[in-house]
């Protein structure tokens, strides 16, 4: 099932680039093969009532996948009818930002991301992690606290791809066709310094073993190193 157009230990055609509408200080549009998802990034002076007075700031995130993203049409999550897989991408997101984020240097603000999914091929979590930290930087970058040249309160970058065992071949970055042909498929969370933030992998009907994961994570090390290249080319 690998896509004829690219080999196995290749990314999709990734692209991150500024999204042309919206008011948020910082705003992306994130594309890998056909997936496509706007990230943006809000700043706002305070934090959640139960961190009032510690001195640091928060950063959480949303997750949507709008009803024309897939074929058949989504149904739009409104309120207690939000799904569990919805609710499970947003905290990863948010996890992974904050593992990069001194919460400490950023002070008593939030930094809320949204990630709204306009075209769903697959790897729609690990391309919003990935765009996610593009539309941080920015929406950091342009705070009084940290537009004048003063460091940014992050310790590295972040980003995020798929991997998994397609064919009896270990593959990066899944499209939808090969995630659901895939006897395992992963999602590996990095830091820019190839430190692991999450990894989340499970056999569909199949086992794997140490060799295989070994292969899999080898993938994924190749596949952030290109695209923490893509976020830093960006952000220059």
């Amino acid at each position: 099932m690998t896509t004829p157009s690219r080999s196995a230990d290749a990314l999709r055609a990734w692209s991150i680039e500024p999204a042309p509408y919206g008011a948020a200080p910082g705003r992306i549009i994130v594309k890998a093969g056909r997936t496509t998802v706007l990230c943006t990034a809000s700043i706002e002076e305070s934090v959640p009532p139960w961190m009032k007075g510690q001195g640091k700031g928060w950063v959480t995130a949303e997750y949507n996948m709008l009803p024309g993203s897939t074929a058949p049409r989504k149904g739009r999550e409104r309120g207690p009818k939000i799904d569990g897989r919805t609710t499970e991408i947003q905290r990863l997101i948010g996890r992974s930002l904050r593992a990069i984020v001194n919460l400490e240097a950023l002070g008593e603000r939030s930094v809320a991301i949204d990630c709204d999914v306009l075209e769903a091929d697959g790897g729609t979590r690990t391309a919003s992690i990935t765009g996610a930290y593009v539309a941080l930087v920015q929406a950091l970058r342009s705070t009084p606290s940290f537009s004048g040249g003063e460091p940014l309160p992050v310790s590295d970058s972040i980003a995020a791809v798929s991997v998994g065992m397609v064919d009896g071949r270990p593959t990066l970055d899944l499209d939808y066709a090969q995630d659901f042909a895939a006897a395992v498929d992963m999602n590996v969370v990095m830091t820019g310094a190839g430190r692991y933030v999450e990894l989340q992998g499970t056999g569909e009907e199949a086992t794997f073993d140490a060799e295989q994961l070994a292969a899999m994570l080898a993938l994924a090390h190749l596949g952030i190193a290109e695209l923490t290249a893509l976020q830093r080319n960006v952000l220059a």
